[in-house]
């Protein structure tokens, strides 16, 4: 019974370290898109209205993400389809940033 329990609380350590991490990670990566995002504002690399449209993509990946973690947790389709809306959302930013459209 000891070696039982053993197992069963460091697979849970295990699983809620792995939940906690990717959460972390989801959400860092969302950070770092939107100070890209303000840089590129700040930085005039980024019209207003380009800024406007990749900050409205935040704001959806980030409905996306609330909805899928209605439940409490994030499934393994739902965290895919997440970094892939990411990895999307990513490469928008560094082509409107690299389009040479300056704001004047």
């Amino acid at each position: 019974m000891k070696k039982f329990t053993g197992i069963l609380l460091v697979a849970t350590f295990l699983f809620g370290t792995s939940v906690t991490s990717l959460a972390a990670q989801v959400n860092r990566r969302e950070h770092r898109q939107r100070s890209r995002i303000r840089q590129g504002v700040r930085s005039e690399e980024l019209t207003r209205r380009e800024a406007r449209r990749l900050g409205a993509e935040q704001a959806r990946i980030r409905r996306y993400e609330a909805r899928a973690r209605s439940d409490g947790r994030l499934s393994r389709h739902e965290r895919r389809r997440l970094d892939r809306k990411l990895d999307r959302a990513n490469r928008h930013i560094r082509r409107q940033k690299h389009d040479r459209q300056d704001r004047n």
